[in-house]
C-alpha cells in the first residue's frame, strides 16, 4: 500500500488548539475588562451623578402654599376665609398626546374655550413636572367623572386646593378687598425672593386690606420630597418641612354696623365711613354699589368682568379712598374755627345778608342758596345751622387763601391720609402756589369764595371728611385712620399724627354750631337726630356736579340724574363724649340735609348706645358666620 503523505501532525493540532483557546480566553477576559471598567465607571465614578438622575425621575421636590391669614371684623366674625377647591390638574411631562387628553376631558367635564386658552398660557411660565390647573372648583360629580377615567388620561389629577372665600360678599368688598390669580404683570415686578415665596401659590392680593397687607397674610412657603411612580401619582411623602400660615389680621371694622350703613345708603350711589373718634379706627367703610369678591378669586370670567367695568354705575370704584368730590359746605365748621382763631370774626360778629354777596369792583352777584337772604343779623351760630353762604363769603374776603389752606391741612385735606389701604387719592385744598403752577393764573378774590364753601378747586375724599369731623369732634387731635386692629392678637397702636392749638372758647363755638345744625327748628341736619335720645353735632353739605350760569338758578328737574348735585353730611356724637365721626356722601343726591343726614342718623342709632366693651349677641354672630353667597 502507499503511505498517505496528508495523514494530520497531532502536535500541530494541538498546537493551533492551544493558540486559539488563548485568543478567546484573552479575548473573554477583555470584554470582561470591558465591563467591570464601565460597571466601576457607573457605579462608583459616576454614581452619584446617575444616583440624582433616578432619584429625579423617582422623587419630586414639591412646594407646599401655605395657609393664607384670617380676616375678622373686631367681634371676631370671619370676614377672609380659606376654603377647600378641588381642581383638574395637569402635569405636562406625563402626557403624550395633550391636545387629545384635553379632547376627552372636554367630553366628561365643562370646559371653556377660555379654560383651554389660560392653561395654554400657564404652561410657558410652568417649572419641570409642575401640575398645571385646567378648571377649578370642581362639582363632586366632575370629580367622580375625572377618577372614572383616570386610567386613560396619565398625568390628569384632582388636586384639593386652598382658596380665599368671602362669606358677607359684596359687604366688604372695597375695604377687604380679593385675591386674585397671579398674573404677567405681578410676575414681571417679583424680586428672586418673591418667586420663592410664591413658589406653590398661585394667589395675590390685588385690592384692598388684601393687597396692602399682602406680606403678613402670606405666610412662609414649605416643601415635601415625595416618591412617585411612572404616571406621576405620589406614592408616599419622603420628607416634608411644613409651611409657616400667614398672620390673622382682626380688623377695627364692625360687619354690623358696616350692614347698618350699606342698608341706610340702600340703593343709591355713594360712601359711608365712620371713625372712632378715640383710636382712629375705621368703624365702617361702605362703598356702593359693591361687587362680589369672590368672583375673582380663580380667575373671573370675561363675561363677569366686563359687566362689572362697562357698568354706568362703576362698582369697582371704591369711592370712599378713590372718590374726590368737592365737600362744599361740610367745611363750614372748619373754616368757621380758623376764622375765629384768625380774629376774622367771633360769637358776636354778625352780618345783612339779603340773599347774594358782591365783592368789591366786581359787578357779579355771588347767589346764596336762599335766594331771599338768612336776615339781617347771622352770626356763626346761624350761618352754620342755615348754612348761611354771604356769612362765609364775607369772611373769606377779608381771609388770606394761605390761611384758609394752612386751616384745611391741619385736618388732613388735599393730602393722603396715611390709611392702611392702597390706591388712596389725596384730594385738593388749593394755594397760590397751587394755582400758578398747575394753572399758570394768579389767585382772585373770587377762589378765595368757591374755597370757603369747599367748591370750586377744593376736592375731597369720603374719608378725608370722616377724619376731618373727627379731628374736629376731638378738638384738634389729628390720629391716622386705620382699618387693622390687631395682628396675630399684637394690637396696632393708635397713631396720633398732630395735634391742633386752638383757644377752648373757639371749640366750643363751632361745637354749638354744628349741634345748631341737627338741634335748631331751622337746622339743615335735623333729620340726623331724629328720634334719638342723645345729642348730634353735624354739617350738611351739597357739591355742583355742574356749573350753573350766575345768576340762574338750580333747577333739578332740568338736569339729568347724574349731573345733579350730590348730597353730603358729617356729624359726632355724642357731642359731651365724642365716640364716633361719620361721612356719607349720596352722588346726585342733591339735598345733604335731607338725603345723606339719615344714613348718618342709622349709624348713630346703631352704635352710639353701645356699652364701649359690649360685642355681638350670639345671635348676631351666627347671622354673620353663616352668611353664605355661594
Amino acid at each position: 500500500m502507499p503511505h498517505d503523505h496528508h495523514l494530520k501532525d497531532p502536535h500541530t493540532e494541538q498546537r493551533l488548539f492551544r493558540n486559539r483557546m488563548l485568543v478567546a480566553i484573552v479575548g473573554v477576559i477583555a470584554l470582561l475588562g470591558v465591563l467591570i471598567a464601565r460597571f466601576y465607571n457607573l457605579q462608583v465614578v459616576n454614581y452619584d451623578d446617575y444616583r440624582t438622575q433616578s432619584d429625579e425621575n423617582r422623587i419630586q421636590v414639591r412646594p407646599v402654599a401655605p395657609t393664607r391669614g384670617l380676616i375678622y371684623d373686631r367681634n371676631g366674625i370671619l370676614l377672609a376665609d380659606n376654603r377647600a377647591s378641588y381642581n383638574l390638574s395637569i402635569v405636562r411631562e406625563r402626557v403624550k398626546d395633550l391636545d387629545a387628553t384635553l379632547e376627552l376631558i372636554g367630553h366628561l367635564i365643562r370646559l371653556d374655550d377660555s379654560d383651554v386658552a389660560k392653561f395654554r398660557k400657564r404652561l410657558g411660565r410652568r417649572r419641570p413636572f409642575e401640575p398645571i390647573p385646567l378648571r377649578f372648583r370642581l362639582s363632586e360629580e366632575e370629580i367622580a367623572r375625572i377618577s372614572v377615567n383616570q386610567f386613560r388620561m396619565p398625568g390628569v389629577s384632582v388636586e384639593a386646593e386652598s382658596v380665599r372665600y368671602y362669606a358677607l360678599g359684596d359687604l366688604f368688598a372695597h375695604s377687604v378687598g380679593y385675591v386674585g390669580r397671579i398674573s404677567d404683570r405681578d410676575l414681571s415686578n417679583f424680586t428672586k425672593e418673591d418667586v420663592r415665596l410664591y413658589r406653590g401659590t398661585r394667589s395675590i392680593g390685588k385690592v384692598g386690606l388684601e393687597r396692602s397687607y399682602e406680606k403678613t397674610l402670606l405666610g412662609e412657603v414649605g416643601y415635601e420630597n415625595v416618591e412617585i411612580n411612572a404616571r406621576g401619582r405620589v406614592l408616599r411623602v419622603l420628607e416634608r418641612q411644613d409651611p409657616k400660615p400667614g398672620s390673622n389680621l382682626s380688623l377695627h371694622l364692625d360687619a354690623h354696623l358696616q350692614q347698618v350703613a350699606s342698608d341706610a345708603l340702600g340703593d343709591q350711589r355713594g360712601a359711608v365711613v365712620a371713625i372712632d373718634v378715640n383710636t382712629g379706627g375705621v368703624l365702617a367703610f361702605v362703598s356702593k354699589p359693591s361687587f362680589d369678591p369672590n368672583l375673582f378669586v380663580t380667575g373671573i370670567s370675561f363675561a363677569n368682568y366686563r359687566a362689572l367695568s362697562d357698568s354706568l354705575d362703576v362698582p369697582l370704584f371704591n369711592r370712599a379712598v378713590q372718590g374726590q368730590y368737592p365737600p362744599g359746605s361740610t367745611l363750614k365748621p372748619l373754616m368757621g374755627l380758623g376764622g375765629l382763631e384768625a380774629g376774622l370774626i367771633t360769637r358776636d360778629t354778625k352780618i345783612k345778608d339779603p340773599g347774594f354777596y358782591k365783592l368789591p369792583n366786581d359787578p357779579r352777584l355771588y347767589r346764596d342758596h336762599v335766594r331771599w337772604g338768612h336776615g339781617e343779623k347771622v352770626d356763626l351760630i346761624q350761618a352754620m345751622a342755615q348754612s348761611c353762604d354771604v356769612y362765609f363769603w364775607d369772611m373769606a374776603h377779608r381771609w388770606h387763601i394761605d390761611g384758609m389752606h394752612d386751616m384745611a391741612t391741619h385736618f388732613g385735606l388735599g393730602s393722603k391720609t396715611g390709611i392702611d389701604l392702597p390706591m388712596e387719592r389725596a384730594g385738593l385744598f388749593p394755594s397760590r402756589d397751587w394755582k400758578r403752577g398747575a394753572r399758570g393764573m394768579p389767585w382772585f378774590p373770587g377762589d378765595s369764595l368757591n374755597a370757603v364753601l369747599g367748591q370750586g378747586f377744593v376736592l375731597a375724599t369720603p374719608l378725608q371728611l370722616a377724619v376731618m369731623t373727627a379731628t374736629i369732634a376731638n378738638r384738634g387731635t389729628h390720629y391716622r385712620p386705620q382699618m387693622v386692629k390687631s395682628i396675630n392678637g399684637v394690637e396696632q397702636p393708635a397713631e396720633i399724627l398732630h395735634n391742633l392749638e386752638a383757644r377752648p372758647e373757639n371749640w366750643d363755638l363751632v361745637f354749638e354750631g354744628m349741634e345748631a345744625v341737627v338741634n335748631h327748628s331751622n337746622g339743615t341736619g335735623k333729620r340726623a337726630g331724629k328720634g334719638l335720645n342723645f345729642r348730634v353735632a353735624g354739617k350738611s353739605g351739597t357739591a355742583q356736579v355742574v356749573g350753573i350760569a350766575q345768576g340762574e338758578r338750580y333747577d333739578s328737574e332740568a338736569l339729568a340724574e347724574r349731573h345733579r348735585d350730590h348730597a353730603l353730611f358729617v356729624a359726632f356724637a355724642p357731642v359731651d363724649e365724642p365716640r364716633i365721626a361719620v361721612a356719607v356722601l349720596v352722588e346726585n343726591g342733591e339735598g345733604g340735609g335731607k338725603v345723606a343726614a339719615p344714613v348718618a342718623r342709622e349709624v348713630f342709632a346703631e352704635w352710639v348706645p353701645r356699652p364701649d366693651t359690649q360685642q355681638k349677641t350670639a345671635q348676631e354672630t351666627r347671622l354673620f358666620e353663616g352668611a353664605d353667597n355661594g
